[in-house]
């Protein structure tokens, strides 16, 4: 196990959490040790070399900024290699690891619980095991939710797994019912539930059909975020458990204040639909979700940046996030001008703490 190393570029205050990290996604070669043999021999013999999902593309410049690739243009890595550039670099003690494999997109329930156990076990074998500093999202297998559950509660016995993790889409939205054990599980164990950008590609990713581009794409991952923001509030997800958190992982950031104003006006006018949403729904939602900070998808302008926070209403709605290695920003500016120091803690060390129950615990133990 590689012990913590030293701050070398101190941009961010001691105690940092960096709450969006992306690891590699895995091989099918990767994943074999830890696949039943049945599932190896069934995997091999369908000719399944890797699950990686059309909205990260491995050539397209978005995925891993240029000097974060390798000399023959590759996204592979390592735990030390990922620590020094993604937390040691910008002075984070503690990074969170979303990986973004595409399990959901498998239509066979039965393999996806495999291959999603097999996943959580490469992650914390490859690289949990060998940084101190790692954290690691749990990711379920959402095409059968008591499987799901069961997988929670397996990881969650891990304490260096902090979170759940959803793709922005997938079979429907998030407030609906079905997936209500899940936010059960979770809060049993103090986990938050983050939702990233990307989709398990069972129903198009705009309202109107599918896109023919990244850039359409990735754009539409600010709605699918609104739409399922709505839904949790709206079918009373957050009334029936109070103290769980959802964060909103690579969603930007400049959509929030207008979505609040207008999902509030028609919940005023609509509001007998949803009596147990007994408050206005911005008042739930700075309670109870959180969003990355990468991309921060505003004009590097102080004082833009100033009336975007000030129409959030909330200094407690944003964590610190590099979104590492995809190509949000150059060089160190990580943080966008107009953020002082007080907000950058707040942001860096406070939120995440508060958000991130588990990241404490392991810190104190």
């Amino acid at each position: 196990m590689t012990s913590l190393t030293h701050r070398t570029n101190a941009l961010l205050p001691v105690g940092s959490v960096n709450c969006d990290i992306h690891h590699p996604n895995p091989t099918m070669k990767d994943l074999m040790p830890f696949l039943a043999d049945v599932w190896q021999d069934l995997i091999a013999s369908r000719g399944i070399s890797q699950l990686d999902s059309i909205a990260y593309p491995n050539n397209a410049p978005l995925t891993c900024r240029p000097d974060w690739r390798d000399a023959d243009g590759g996204l592979s890595n390592t735990p030390e290699r990922l620590a020094r550039e993604a937390l040691d670099h910008f002075g984070a003690q503690t990074g969170i690891l979303n990986n973004l494999c595409g399990v959901h997109m498998l239509y066979d329930a039965y393999m996806a619980i495999a291959v999603t156990k097999a996943l959580n076990d490469w992650t914390r074998s490859e690289w949990l095991d060998k940084h101190r500093g790692l954290r690691a999202s749990i990711v379920p297998p959402l095409q059968d939710i008591e499987a799901a559950v069961a997988e929670v509660e397996r990881c969650a016995a891990d304490q260096r797994f902090v979170q759940v993790l959803f793709p922005s889409s997938a079979h429907m939205p998030y407030g609906h019912r079905s997936y209500w054990p899940l936010y059960k599980v979770a809060v049993k164990h103090g986990l938050p539930i983050g939702i990233h950008a990307g989709s398990a590609y069972h129903h198009p990713v705009t309202s109107v059909g599918w896109p023919n581009t990244v850039t359409e794409d990735y754009a539409a991952q600010a709605q699918i975020m609104q739409t399922q923001i709505a839904s949790l509030v709206s079918e009373g997800v957050f009334t029936e458990f109070p103290s769980l958190k959802v964060v909103l992982l690579e969603s930007g950031v400049s959509w929030l204040p207008a979505f609040l104003w207008r999902f509030g006006k028609f919940w005023r006018g609509l509001r007998f639909e949803t009596p147990w949403v007994d408050r206005p729904p911005a008042e739930v939602i700075r309670d109870h979700v959180r969003l990355t900070t990468q991309p921060f998808d505003v004009p590097d302008n102080p004082d833009i940046v100033s009336r975007l926070i000030d129409h959030i209403g909330s200094d407690e709605m944003l964590l610190f996030s590099s979104d590492y290695p995809h190509w949000q920003f150059d060089a160190d500016a990580v943080l966008p001008a107009g953020f002082d120091a007080a907000l950058i803690h707040k942001i860096a060390v406070e939120n995440p703490l508060t958000t991130y129950p588990r990241i404490m615990v392991e810190q104190h133990a």
